[in-house]
């Protein structure tokens, strides 16, 4: 008995998540529907919305007995409006299922058979273009223009008579149809796309509102109580159905069209097809010219053809059994970000990556996407857990463009960032102010190690030559290198390096004798190689120029490092929790055990004539580099700078100076030419007579 009870608690617990859910949905649905059919201001795109009703359908289906009592499944749009008469329809004007793809449209078809008879199966299709605007049934009394009436909530709509009048392209008077007692046209209203452009254009220059799409222009511009507004609005009527007062001879649905036009009703292409194919294709070639059109569509409404098939198919509660839309791809839709993952980029950056519930949109089905940066994540105000809104157009990247609040949940939890990295468990910072974490390990952790791998043989830093970049990723793709300190034991591989493709004896012992020979070199260019975030060459130099001593740079607070020229609050954070971290601190060890040393950087304050001043080297000096000559002017004392303020002291001006020169001269700095520069470097015994 204790099992039973545990059982039926159990089974209320999961009910009531049910009801939950379902709960979540109806209300997010019934303020869309009031803000798309009332307020003519949606606040979702199509594609969203279809999204969160499938995902109410999807449950209603699994869960019959839990369906909600005032579930929007079952009810088209919403209220109408006070401000217009109501209006009770004739005919209920219902919406339409939809499919989205050629699988879904078989099944409809499908379906369609199931309820027909032996003689009846397998019927013709009439396919015409799904326009993008506002629902309207049009009524005719003996010929002459009477009322217009809004979809409204299927059942009751709204008189809107007096601003469909003023549309210039609708008939006000039909001759041909003078004994026909009540003429029923259903068709949409809407905005092509040029009328739209100009209106939005000449909106902005009078400096009044402007419309998102033109669905919503068009829609608005009905719902104004002044004719007058509608009447300068540029909008179109394009007929679809004919309800009422349809001639007894025309059968089919492509033959009411075919009256309409002959009345004077503008309507959309259209066509027929025989098998699923023609309908796909049809939908197809429809889809490659969309963009061409004058007008917003978002698919293919797909109907059988014949009037008689669709009296014996009949109606569900919300839309016919008989017509579908077959959509084209939402380029937006709503799922569940499920859990956030972290990778690490090759600079050691941490990029958050949502993964989803699995969603079609734009076509393509899409499980994970990019959160950009820990910022984005508290910008967008995001947790794990949340409904949220899926955007991808074209071949673009599918980004969250926004949380469904609305739909959240006691399930979701809040999303933190990493306290170590997800791949080499080194520190993970986030620098205050900053959107961009990162990890600390550059020297060691396997996701940075490409990048500082090229960074550290490069010609600036420790110029291995003989080592190119080709060669330095086979070797980590091979296991042979992972940290930079590897590069110093590839001595132990030589056997086996002269036995891949490309490489011969001769290439292997220069490449090994360019590792040998990098091992002398200067402070400054190790400090340049280990490529600690925001440390230049100039950095680097003022570093070793400060300390002196590498070890005192290891050991050092990012308080001393506040007192090196040039080096601010975040690089000299970045520089002490990149000394800081252990991982690092090994491969150092490693390389200093390898045999990497340098001179004793010795500078004097006796030695530093140019101390205080601020120096800009530019253009191109024909006795040495310009890397070689700031070299010597920080040895001198001078702090180099890489552009011309009014806080410059000097510029060093060689050939080609360019827009520095010119802005130096405009603010009355010393200029100081190459053969001076020389004669300076000589009288402090930084050069000899011999150069």
């Amino acid at each position: 008995m204790t099992d039973l009870f545990s059982f039926i608690d159990d089974q209320h617990d999961q009910d009531a998540k049910i009801i939950t859910q379902m709960r979540l949905l109806i209300d997010a649905l019934k303020k869309h529907n009031h803000a798309y059919y009332v307020l003519d201001n949606p606040s979702i795109s199509d594609g969203e919305y279809d999204s969160l009703r499938q995902k109410l359908l999807d449950l209603e289906s699994q869960f019959p007995t839990l369906k909600q009592p005032d579930s929007p499944t079952d009810k088209v749009g919403d209220k109408p409006l006070p401000a217009f008469t109501q209006v009770m329809h004739d005919i209920a004007m219902l919406s339409l299922g939809n499919v989205f793809n050629f699988d879904e449209l078989t099944a409809f078809i499908r379906r369609i058979n199931d309820r027909l008879d032996s003689k009846n199966q397998h019927p013709e299709f009439e396919m015409e273009l799904k326009l993008d605007g506002l629902a309207v049934s049009l009524k005719y009394v003996h010929g002459v223009f009477h009322q217009a009436v809004t979809r409204g909530d299927g059942r009751v709509g709204e008189d809107i008579t007096h601003n469909v009048r003023t549309i210039r392209n609708l008939p006000q008077v039909l001759p041909a149809c003078a004994d026909i007692a009540l003429l029923e046209v259903r068709g949409e209203v809407l905005m092509p796309k040029a009328g739209f452009e100009k209106l939005n254009r000449e909106s902005a220059e009078r400096g009044e509102k402007t419309f998102a799409n033109p669905r919503n222009a068009a829609a608005g511009s009905l719902r104004q109580l002044n004719p007058a507004i509608a009447s300068a609005r540029p909008l179109a009527f394009f007929g679809y159905s004919v309800n009422q007062g349809l001639p007894s001879h025309i059968t089919t649905q492509s033959g009411a069209l075919e009256y309409l036009r002959s009345l004077g009703f503008e309507t959309a292409p259209f066509g027929t097809a025989a098998t699923p194919k023609g309908v796909q294709d049809f939908y197809e070639n429809i889809a490659k010219t969309r963009a061409d059109l004058p007008f917003e569509i978002d698919g293919v409404v797909v109907k059988v053809n014949s009037l008689d098939l669709q009296n014996d198919l009949g109606f569900l509660s919300r839309e016919p059994r008989w017509a579908t839309a077959y959509k084209f791809a939402a380029e937006s839709a709503i799922t569940r970000l499920v859990a956030v993952e972290w990778q690490v980029g090759r600079t050691g950056q941490l990029t958050p990556v949502g993964k989803l519930e699995p969603i079609n949109v734009g076509g393509v089905t899409v499980s994970n996407v990019t959160l950009h940066n820990f910022g984005e994540i508290g910008r967008l105000g995001l947790m794990a857990g949340d409904m949220v809104s899926i955007h991808r157009a074209g071949d673009v990247i599918p980004k969250v463009s926004g949380v469904v609040l609305e739909m959240r949940d006691g399930a979701v939890s809040p999303i933190h960032l990493p306290k170590t990295c997800p791949v080499c468990e080194s520190a993970v910072v986030l620098p205050e102010g900053e959107a961009l974490a990162r990890c600390t390990g550059g020297l060691y952790c396997p996701a940075q190690s490409k990048e500082a791998l090229v960074h550290f043989v490069s010609r600036r830093a420790m110029d291995i030559d003989g080592l190119g970049e080709q060669w330095l990723i086979k070797f980590f793709e091979m296991g042979l290198i992972r940290t930079v300190a590897d590069i110093y034991e590839l001595v132990q591989h030589q056997d086996h390096l002269m036995t891949l493709e490309g490489l011969g004896e001769k290439s292997v012992n220069n490449m090994l004798a360019a590792i040998e020979k990098s091992k002398n070199t200067t402070l400054p260019r190790f400090i340049f190689a280990l490529g600690i975030r925001g440390v230049g060459e100039s950095t680097a130099l003022n570093l070793a120029q400060h300390f002196a001593d590498f070890e005192a740079i290891r050991r050092a607070s990012a308080d001393d490092f506040l007192t090196v020229p040039d080096v601010g609050e975040i690089t000299a954070q970045s520089i002490h929790e990149f000394f800081q971290s252990t991982h690092n601190s090994e491969v150092i060890d490693r390389l200093l055990g390898a045999g990497v040393v340098w001179q004793a950087v010795q500078v004097s304050e006796a030695e530093a004539p140019l101390d205080g001043q601020t120096w800009v080297v530019t253009g191109t000096l024909s006795v040495m580099g310009r890397d070689e000559a700031k070299a010597h002017l920080q040895a001198l004392g001078a702090k180099v700078s890489g552009s011309v303020s009014a806080k410059t002291s000097v510029l060093l001006a060689g050939e080609k100076a360019g827009s520095k020169l010119d802005k130096a001269t405009q603010l009355g700095v010393n200029i100081v030419q190459e053969d001076e520069f020389v004669q300076l470097l000589m009288t402090h015994g930084r050069l000899s007579n011999d150069g």
